[in-house]
């Protein structure tokens, strides 16, 4: 009769415990990776709805018509929005953040600003990208 050790059924345990192991920790990395795309992704789409934000109420403001150039700074940590006003009654609002900015065009109407209803913009409306530039 023989006598069988376990040896061999031994190491096919701790075979299927390496293999479990890898796939488990390949798993993880995975896991990882997505969270970090998840949250990068919800923090993008904060910042974009509070710059959103910023924008709608900066255009809700009254904008003298002068000084040509204007900034203000929001509650929000680094959102500013500035007016600048051009030779030819243009006027072009900026609200930026450190990640991106928002643009809306405007008309000067008398003493004030009126904003254009489909003048906003998510790229500088400018042939001078100088003058999209909040300074």
């Amino acid at each position: 009769m023989n006598r069988q050790r376990g040896m061999s059924s031994l190491a096919l345990v701790l075979l299927l415990l390496l293999l479990g192991n890898l796939m488990l920790h390949g798993l993880n990395l995975q896991l990882s990776s997505h969270l970090w795309r998840v949250n990068s992704e919800n923090q993008g789409i904060r910042n974009a709805a509070l710059l959103h934000s910023a924008m709608e109420r900066a255009r809700q403001q009254t904008w003298p018509a002068t000084p040509a150039l204007r900034c203000q700074q929001h509650d929000e940590v680094n959102v500013r929005s500035c007016l600048r006003i051009f030779d030819d009654n243009s006027a072009l609002l900026i609200v930026a953040s450190a990640d991106a900015s928002l643009w809306q065009r405007g008309q000067v109407e008398g003493d004030s600003v009126r904003f254009l209803p489909h003048g906003w913009s998510d790229f500088c409306p400018m042939k001078e990208d100088a003058l999209c530039l909040p300074p």
